[in-house]
């Protein structure tokens, strides 16, 4: 790292207007410790120190408090990630407190149509309930990390270069004017990804379980996307008529729900006759060396989640066969060569199994060291992708 471009104190609080005062109190208190030598009082900032800072300061613009974004950034600091996916991370994390706060001002502008002398108690609750709700912020930060950290991973080191979302829409077959409807959207990334490709006549609704999800795929959409309708559902109890849609999409969602096959029949029941099903998943093998190398280091470690082992490229046929006919499954041909350890151990990090508990402290600096090995001796470590689609017919 060039020392010439490094910043004393001083010249850190001129750059970014944060006081020399403020910075102190932030090595105090552990939050912001430079890495650069201490010669006496004097301290030396670079840019790592400098991308920290940017990172507390978005935190604290969210409204957590100093001790929580610490205990949120030294955990994110057992590696050490590209700042371009953590400033994605922010911003998806921003723009959907942006979308919660124009509920709340909707909620108080509701609220204010009562007269002077009406008392509503259930317009005052509402507002209430909707200050309450999507409050944890530094849980939504970590999520959004998380889900950057993954997309990071596979965009960075899949071999394919067509992409995954848009293979997927390259085997849809859908006709002008179709009214399209997808379950579990997520963030809206299979859309925005293919946003060139839309046609204008398609009418489309994206549905996700997670509130939050709905909103900020609708800010990421925009509000130049008016051919969109996003809201939160429950794809057991899917609130639309009978046969409303001539395309169902579910990517990578359905093993996650409780009741497969009663999701299964709520897709069936809202798909046109003749209309399209498309479920994406993946198999059991997918992405099986990264358990390996998990177990290779320690027997209690876990990445990958048991939960495809409900709705996978192996058993997803017979689940849809039920009410779909005409089935096909296609195979996305892709794998991963990755050549470096940081990411692949902050994909790890960031999954629901418990490699964020065990690849603490001196454990991550022993793993990182297992991997660097491995990658010495093999150049590359090789994952398996195996991903597809069932695409069936009403």
């Amino acid at each position: 790292m060039n020392k010439e471009n490094d910043l004393t104190t001083g010249q850190l609080a001129k750059r970014t207007g944060i006081t020399v005062r403020t910075l102190r109190y932030y090595d105090q208190i552990g939050l912001l410790s430079p890495e650069g030598h201490h010669t006496g009082s004097i301290r030396s900032y670079n840019m790592k120190d400098l991308e920290r800072l940017q990172r507390i300061q978005t935190l604290k613009y969210l409204g957590l408090p100093l001790q929580k974004i610490k205990d949120i950034l030294d955990a994110e600091s057992l590696s050490n990630g590209e700042i371009r996916h953590s400033l994605q991370a922010q911003l998806d994390v921003l723009q959907r407190k942006i979308a919660h706060t124009e509920h709340v001002v909707h909620a108080i502008r509701d609220a204010m149509k009562m007269s002077a002398y009406e008392s509503d108690w259930n317009r005052l609750a509402d507002i209430i309930q909707t200050v309450q709700s999507e409050k944890n912020w530094g849980e939504q930060y970590r999520t959004a990390n998380r889900l950057q950290t993954r997309i990071h991973l596979y965009d960075k080191y899949s071999t394919n270069p067509q992409g995954w979302h848009r293979w997927i829409f390259e085997q849809l077959e859908v006709q002008p004017e179709a009214h399209i409807l997808e379950l579990g959207c997520g963030d809206g990334t299979f859309w925005i990804r293919n946003a060139e490709r839309i046609p204008s006549s398609w009418r489309i609704t994206l549905t996700d379980m997670s509130s939050g999800m709905v909103e900020e795929a609708r800010c990421r959409l925009g509000s130049s996307h008016s051919q969109f309708k996003l809201l939160s559902v429950d794809a057991q109890q899917i609130p639309f008529h009978d046969e409303q849609f001539d395309l169902v999409i579910a990517n990578n969602m359905l093993y996650h729900v409780p009741d497969i096959p009663g999701a299964i029949r709520e897709m069936h029941r809202v798909l046109k006759r003749g209309g399209i099903v498309c479920t994406s998943t993946m198999s059991t093998q997918h992405l099986h060396e990264v358990e390996h190398l998990a177990v290779s280091f320690d027997p209690d470690l876990h990445v990958l989640d048991d939960a495809i082992k409900r709705f996978h490229l192996g058993n997803g046929g017979d689940l849809l066969s039920s009410c779909f006919s005409d089935l096909r499954l296609l195979r996305y041909d892709d794998r991963l060569l990755v050549d470096e350890a940081e990411p692949l151990i902050e994909y790890m990090i960031s999954t629901p199994m418990n490699a964020r508990e065990r690849l603490v402290g001196a454990a991550i600096d022993k793993f990182r060291d297992h991997v660097n090995g491995l990658l010495q001796q093999n150049g590359a470590l090789e994952m398996t992708k195996e991903n597809g689609i069932f695409l069936g017919r009403k």
